[in-house]
């Protein structure tokens, strides 16, 4: 087997910056008492203040005030990792956070349905710094390998027992996760490297150390198996962003949605399911929060598309008050059945599909302005059609010929300016309803070569009267 270890070294820092849209301006985590806060970590700009990791606040703000700071808080670190657990699940179905601020899964199985290791990994650092963590990547036989060799390497691949050993007894024994007493106590003995340690007798480290030492050691060479309890994605998805000043504009409330709906995307395509309805929170201060319903009439997870159909919502809501944070809750996630396509898609790649356009003009024009249509039995143009739900196909009217777009009222046609192609197509009919059509109806070309439908009444003398237009 082979486990994937990915260890986020920043991951409380790179949780707040990704949704702070100034995220290149000095930041700083702080952690500690109140009356001694202390600097836990601090971005590349505010280290190149002379900020460092460490530093109490005092000294720190003697040295700059021009950098912002955020509370560490590790339910939101938790909250994070269990994130990207998500993310990975769409991999594996053995993804663990066994370990703090990592993702470790098995990958052996699934390597046949993503390519080699080289465009695998290459895939998952894509993802991951489109999505904002920083991170590292080892592949080793086990995940407590991958582990342990993943606090010195970044892009290791271990193939085998022999080279696992040989990468393992290259790190110090303060690095391999052993207990500080243990590790000092080795040293002590002038063990400072693991390889020194595979050297002596097993008998003679169990005669000095406790039991819990040597199973560590076996399970780091994947003599003992871990056990690890697997992760399982939740049935809701809820993230809020809390905003580091008040909006009152929709164009400040586009970076944090956009981030919202991505992390969305990257949950549902963990989960292998779509969602179908959501709802946007905007939190006020000292006031109910404002609720952006988005529907959707099939399961969808592009985030391209739950970005812009979110945001015609939005747009179309006035806010009242000063907005502080973003939530976008998610309860009905439904399986996703991927579009079907033909093998060779001859469309031009600046064209929408139907289910994006559809649902983007849903957002942007209300529920009822976009209506399917279907068929109905009579033969005036004006009555054939009806507006049905669009989830039901439009059947096919076989070997009869009628226009896409009827105009709102009839036309004149002006002399000379068509040219008649076929007909005449007599039509009679309503006369149950009150409603007595009798015309003679002609398929005509102007110059511009536009097809239409055209009549004239049966009897009656003079110009056409166009009806609609064929697409």
């Amino acid at each position: 087997m082979r486990w994937v270890c990915i260890l986020f070294p920043q991951l409380a820092l790179d949780a707040v910056l990704r949704q702070r849209p100034d995220s290149e301006q000095p930041l700083a985590l702080l952690s500690g008492p109140a009356q001694r806060r202390v600097l836990q970590a601090v971005n590349p700009a505010a280290r190149a203040l002379g900020l460092r990791p460490g530093q109490s606040m005092t000294a720190a703000q003697a040295m700059s005030k021009g950098f912002a700071t955020v509370d560490y808080d590790a339910a939101e670190v938790e909250h994070w990792q269990q994130f990207l657990a998500a993310w990975a699940y769409r991999f594996s179905a053995q993804v663990s956070v066994h370990y703090p601020r990592t993702v470790v899964f098995e990958i052996e199985s699934s390597l046949g349905l993503f390519g080699s290791w080289a465009q695998f990994e290459a895939r998952l650092r894509t993802e991951l710094t489109e999505l904002g963590f920083r991170h590292r990547i080892v592949a080793a036989p086990n995940p407590v390998a991958a582990r342990v060799l993943a606090n010195a390497y970044d892009g290791l691949v271990v193939p085998d027992g022999e080279a696992l050993r040989h990468h393992l007894g290259q790190l110090p024994v303060d690095r391999v996760g052993l207990e500080p007493s243990v590790a000092t106590a080795l040293s002590r003995m002038g063990l400072r490297h693991l390889h020194q340690l595979q050297s002596l007798p097993r008998q003679a480290l169990a005669r000095r150390f406790e039991a819990p030492m040597l199973k560590h050691l076996d399970t780091l060479f994947g003599a003992r198996p871990l056990a690890l309890a697997f992760y399982l994605p939740p049935d809701r998805f809820d993230v809020r962003i809390e905003l580091n000043f008040d909006v009152q504009s929709h164009q400040a409330l586009l970076f944090p949605l956009r981030r919202l709906t991505s992390d969305l995307a990257a949950f549902l395509c963990g989960r292998d399911s779509g969602v179908q309805r959501f709802d946007l929170h905007l939190e006020h201060a000292g006031l109910p929060d404002t609720l952006i319903k988005v529907g959707l009439l099939s399961a969808e997870r592009d985030p391209a598309m739950l970005f812009e159909l979110a945001r015609g919502r939005l747009e179309q809501v006035q806010v009242e008050a000063p907005v502080r944070g973003f939530r976008l809750r998610a309860e009905d996630l439904p399986s996703f059945v991927p579009q079907f396509q033909e093998l060779f898609d001859d469309r031009p790649q600046q064209t929408l599909p139907w289910e994006q356009l559809r649902e983007r003009l849903r957002a942007r024009l209300g529920d009822d302005a976009v209506q399917g249509l279907r068929f109905q039995a009579d033969h005036r143009p004006e009555c054939a059609w009806q507006n049905a739900d669009d989830k039901q196909p439009c059947a096919a009217l076989p070997g009869v010929q009628r226009p896409g777009w009827l105009l709102g009222e009839p036309q004149s046609v002006p002399e000379g300016s068509a040219r008649i192609l076929m007909g005449p197509e007599r039509i009679e009919s309503g006369w149950w309803d009150g409603d007595d059509v009798r015309r003679d109806y002609y398929l005509i070309q102007n110059r511009a070569g536009q097809q239409g439908w055209a009549y004239r009444a049966v009897g009656e003398g003079g110009p056409l009267w166009l009806q609609g237009w064929f697409a």
